[in-house]
C-alpha cells in the first residue's frame, strides 16, 4: 500500500516539479528528478543517524525545498512523518511547551529542525525528557534505496480546542484511500496544476494540496501562508494556469476585502476547476463576496467545492462533486434538538441573495461516496434518518485506527473501525450540513446552540468582525455559561451583545466578557482553542485580559 505515494522517488518525471514562491515575488523551480535525488540523499543521512523503518521522525521546518526533501526522506527511510508547526504568533515558552507535549507522545527517534528553529526544538526536547540535540537536515553523498515502510505513514497532531495535542495514526492504507478520494471528488486529471499557500503541518494543506499532487507528479505552485497574507492577489493570479486549490472560508473573505479588481486586470480564471472550502463552518456571504470579486474574470460559483473532513478521517469525508453552486440553508434555531427534525426556514443556491447571509446560515458539504459511509446517530448511537440532527459518524478506508500512544479526546472516539466525530450535523436534500462541535454548544430549552453561530451573530452586533471574537461554552458549577473573548480595548458594544444573547439564550446562561489584545489562541488550522483559553483565564495566565463587569 505504501508504494503508490512513494513511487515517484524511484521513477521521477523530470519534466514536472514544484514551483516554490520566493519572497521577492518570483518563483524557484525544481523538477521531480532533483527533488527525488535530494530526498534520497537526505534519507541516506537519516539512516546513518540510526533512523529505521517504523520509527517516528518529527520535522520542525518552514515551507521550502529542504522541508519537501526532508519530508520524503523520512518516507524513503521507511519511517513515519510527524510535522510540527513552526512558531507563528505564539509566545516562545507556550510554543516550547506545545512542542514538548507532542514529543512526549510521539517518542520520535529523531527531531529534525532548521537552523533558526534548533533553539526552540532543543528546549522542547529537554522539556520532554529527550536526550541529544535537534538534527539539522543534511544530505549524504549517495542516494539511499527506498526502504520498506512501517504501518504508519503519518502522525497528524491535532490540538483541537482543549490544548492537549493528540497524534492521529494515519496508516498507508488510510492515506492511499483518502488521496484517491480527493482525486476522484475534485476531478483532478493528469497535468492539472495545483496552487496552495496552506501550511504543510495541517491535514488540508499536507494531504490535499501537497501529498496528493506530488504522488501523481503534478505541477505544484507552493506559497507560504505569510506570502498569502501579504499579497492575496498573488494566489488568485495563479489560477490563470492552476486548476485546483483549497482554503478555509476566512481566506476567501480576506481576498474580497484586500484585493482590488484592478489587481486582477487581464486575468482569465475560466480554467479554474475547484476552489475547495473547509476546516470550519461556511457561511454563504463569505463565498458570495469572493465570487463577486472574481466573477468578471471568468470565475463561476460552480467552482466552489464546500467540503467536510478532519484529521481523524485522514482528511476528506464529503465534498460536493456536482457542477452546481453551493446550497445554503437557514435552520430554525428553535428546532436544533438531538434526534429531532431540523426545520429549514429558508434556503437558496449561492448567488446575489447570499450577500448578508451570515449568522444562522450554513452551506452544504456535499454527498457521501459509497466507500466513505457517513451516518447521523443519536446519543445512543442509533442511526437517524434524513433531516434529523445528530452526531456525524464516518466509516470506510479513510477512518483512522485511533490516537497514538493511547491518547484520548473528549468528543472524538474510534469505535469498531468508525470515527464518531463529535460534530453535529444533518442530511438535507442528500447533502451533509455540519453545525459545529457538540462540545462547543450550550443546551437551551432542550435545543443546542452552537458557539460558531453565536460568534457570527456577536461579530455582526459588535461590528468587531469574526476573527476578533471567540466564544466558549463553559459548564461551570452546574450552571450553563458562555465566555466571550474579544480582541479589543473598547467595551461600548458589550451592552448590545448582552441583550442579544439574553434574548437568544435566556436569563439562566451566565455570560463572561473578556477583552484585551492577543487573547485568541488558535490551533494549527486556525480554529480558536476555546477550552485552552478558558483554562488560561481561570488560572490567571492570560496577560492583559480584562473581564467587563
Amino acid at each position: 500500500m505504501a508504494s503508490a505515494l512513494r513511487d515517484w522517488l524511484e521513477k521521477p518525471n523530470g519534466g514536472r516539479g514544484v514551483h516554490l514562491a520566493a519572497d521577492d515575488g518570483g518563483w524557484e523551480f525544481r523538477d521531480y528528478g532533483e527533488l527525488a535525488s535530494g530526498a534520497r540523499r537526505t534519507a541516506a543521512a537519516l539512516i546513518e543517524e540510526g533512523v529505521r523503518p517504523g520509527d517516528v521522525v518529527c520535522l520542525i521546518l518552514p515551507t521550502d525545498f529542504t522541508c519537501i526533501e526532508a519530508y520524503y526522506a523520512v518516507w524513503a527511510a521507511g519511517a513515519t512523518v510527524c510535522l510540527i508547526t513552526p512558531p507563528l504568533f505564539q509566545d516562545g515558552d507556550d510554543y516550547v511547551a506545545h512542542v514538548a507535549a507532542i514529543l512526549r507522545q510521539a517518542s520520535p527517534a529523531l527531531v529534525v529542525a532548521s537552523k533558526d528553529l534548533t533553539e526552540y526544538a532543543g528546549r522542547a526536547m529537554a522539556e520532554a525528557g529527550m536526550s541529544g540535540e535537534p538534527w539539522q537536515p543534511r544530505q549524504a553523498v549517495d542516494e539511499a534505496d527506498v526502504q520498506p515502510a512501517g504501518e504508519l505513514a503519518l502522525l497528524q497532531f491535532t490540538s483541537g480546542s482543549s490544548g492537549a495535542p493528540r497524534g492521529v495514526m494515519v496508516t498507508w492504507a488510510n492515506l492511499e484511500a483518502n488521496s484517491d478520494l480527493i482525486v476522484r471528488e475534485s476531478g483532478y486529471e493528469d497535468g492539472d496544476v495545483v496552487a496552495t499557500w496552506l501550511p504543510l503541518y495541517h491535514d488540508m494543506g499536507l494531504i490535499g494540496t501537497f501529498i496528493t499532487p506530488i504522488a501523481r507528479q503534478g505541477m505544484l505552485r507552493l506559497m507560504r501562508p505569510d506570502h498569502f497574507i501579504r499579497d492575496p492577489a498573488r494566489w488568485i493570479r495563479l489560477f490563470a494556469e492552476a486548476a485546483h486549490t483549497a482554503a478555509p472560508p476566512f481566506a476567501y473573505s480576506y481576498c474580497a476585502r484586500r484585493i482590488k479588481p484592478e489587481q486582477l486586470e487581464g486575468l482569465d480564471l475560466s480554467g479554474w476547476k475547484m476552489a475547495l472550502i473547509g476546516a470550519e463552518p461556511i457561511d454563504p456571504n463569505t463565498l458570495e463576496v469572493f465570487a463577486q470579486l472574481v466573477e468578471p474574470f471568468g470565475f463561476s460559483r460552480t467552482m466552489f467545492k464546500p467540503a467536510y473532513g478532519m484529521a481523524e478521517t485522514t482528511l476528506l469525508v464529503t465534498m460536493d462533486s456536482e457542477q452546481r453552486p453551493p446550497l445554503a440553508v437557514r435552520p430554525d434555531p428553535e428546532s436544533l434538538s438531538f434526534g429531532e427534525p431540523v426545520r429549514i426556514l429558508d434556503q437558496h443556491r449561492l448567488g446575489p441573495e447570499s450577500l448578508g447571509a451570515k449568522a444562522g446560515w450554513v452551506v452544504g458539504c456535499g454527498t457521501p461516496e459509497s466507500d466513505v459511509p457517513v451516518m447521523i446517530v443519536d446519543d445512543d448511537g442509533a442511526e437517524l434518518g434524513d433531516g434529523l440532527l445528530g452526531e456525524i459518524v464516518v466509516g470506510g478506508a479513510s477512518a483512522c485506527p485511533g490516537y497514538y500512544a493511547g491518547a484520548e479526546a473528549k468528543s472524538t472516539r474510534f469505535i469498531d473501525g468508525r470515527v464518531f466525530t463529535g460534530d453535529a450535523g444533518f442530511f438535507h436534500e442528500g447533502q451533509l450540513f455540519v453545525l459545529g462541535r457538540m462540545g462547543d454548544s450550550i443546551k437551551v430549552r432542550g435545543r443546542s446552540v452552537y458557539v460558531e453561530d453565536l460568534e457570527a451573530k456577536i461579530a455582526e452586533v459588535s461590528r468587531l468582525g469574526k476573527g476578533r471574537i471567540a466564544a466558549v461554552a463553559v459548564p461551570d458549577a452546574g450552571r450553563k455559561g458562555l465566555a466571550l473573548f474579544a480582541e479589543t480595548q473598547d467595551e461600548s458594544w458589550t451592552a448590545a451583545v448582552r441583550e442579544m444573547l439574553r434574548r437568544r439564550l435566556g436569563d439562566d446562561v451566565e455570560l463572561t466578557i473578556v477583552i484585551g489584545t492577543g487573547l485568541i489562541q488558535r490551533t494549527s488550522s486556525g480554529k480558536p482553542r476555546r477550552r485552552y483559553m478558558w483554562e488560561r483565564l481561570k488560572s490567571g495566565k492570560m496577560e492583559g485580559a480584562r473581564i467587563v463587569p
